[in-house]
């Protein structure tokens, strides 16, 4: 009885991963660390709050970037604690359903930052080549359709390959990769027939992260078929700035995931710093990228932060 006891508290304890060979170096490489979390969750609460107090960005692209950033602080969120604690040697245990919890908030923020994307490449699309129905076919009513759409397609698809774990016994090394919890890291560890959610995993990133990301490609066949017909040289730059910033948060998001996906599917052997380098990379550069994009090549989210940061003079200028 004692040793089935601990054979099951044993089966749902896992031990997360710090920097290999770097142990003695954590509590130094927890400060960039901390500086990227703080830079990505103070730009992402700042365009939130822009967004909701200036009643002049209350409009469909501004609603779709208050989206993204939401994503942005859903992605990274769920691994703050569970990096510092390893970092900062507070404990390297994580219960088998904490796990699981991460895990399903990691992926499906994750899967839904791919679908705010390519709603924001609509958003372009009918912007650009249907300027005059603009208002009538984004409205409120249905961009908030579109966000719920997108968060429930995205944890709905994943419930089915996270429910499996739980009938997955896992009787050898329980150390799992990283310094949070990711699927394709967990069923490695697993002693049982994992094809379903290898199959399962590959089918869901094909489907939802192929669709969106077809979906965002031909959204701007169209932009460029539309904006090539403008006649004047300065309209088209001035169509094409306003993708700018969209096109870079495409390729901040599905540059690194990519990656990560190759690295777990044909780089298993390789060294542990790379698949850890890569998963810190897809996790952290989207929330800490975005806003400081936005920021810098939106003249209106830029001068909302103005506007926060210097209240008086601003006001006092426009008197």
């Amino acid at each position: 009885m004692t040793s089935a006891n601990s054979s099951n508290i044993l089966s749902s304890t896992f031990y997360l991963t710090g920097i290999p060979g770097y142990e003695e170096f954590h509590h130094w490489i927890s400060i960039p660390f901390c500086l990227l979390y703080l830079v990505g969750i103070m730009g992402n609460c700042t365009i939130l709050h822009i967004v909701r107090t200036d009643p002049r960005l209350h409009q469909p692209m501004y609603y779709f970037l208050a989206m993204l950033s939401l994503t942005d602080m859903g992605m990274s969120l769920p691994t703050m604690i569970s990096l510092f604690r390893v970092l900062w040697s507070i404990s390297r245990e994580i219960q088998f359903n904490t796990c699981v919890v991460q895990m399903f908030f990691i992926h499906t923020f994750s899967f839904t930052e791919s679908s705010v994307l390519l709603a924001m490449a609509l958003d372009r699309y009918v912007a650009i080549c249907h300027p005059l129905r603009y208002a009538t076919i984004l409205t409120p009513t249905l961009i908030t359709k579109i966000g719920i759409a997108a968060l429930l397609r995205s944890a709905f698809a994943m419930i089915p390959l996270l429910a499996r774990l739980a009938f997955f016994p896992f009787c050898h090394s329980h150390i799992l990769s990283h310094s949070y919890c990711l699927h394709q890291d967990m069923i490695r560890l697993a002693c049982a027939d994992t094809k379903f959610n290898v199959i399962y995993g590959l089918v869901l990133i094909t489907l939802l992260w192929g669709m969106d990301s077809l979906g965002i490609f031909v959204s701007y066949v169209f932009i460029l078929h539309s904006v090539l017909k403008i006649s004047s040289q300065e309209g088209r730059f001035k169509a094409l700035n306003t993708c700018g910033s969209h096109i870079c948060a495409v390729l901040i998001l599905y540059v690194p995931m990519i990656g990560l996906s190759i690295v777990h599917r044909f780089a298993k052997h390789s060294s542990p710093l790379i698949h850890i380098f890569m998963a810190h990379i897809y996790l952290l550069v989207p929330p800490v990228l975005n806003p400081i994009i936005y920021s810098v090549k939106t003249k209106q989210i830029r001068q909302g932060i103005l506007n926060l940061l210097f209240p008086l003079r601003i006001s006092s200028s426009m008197m």
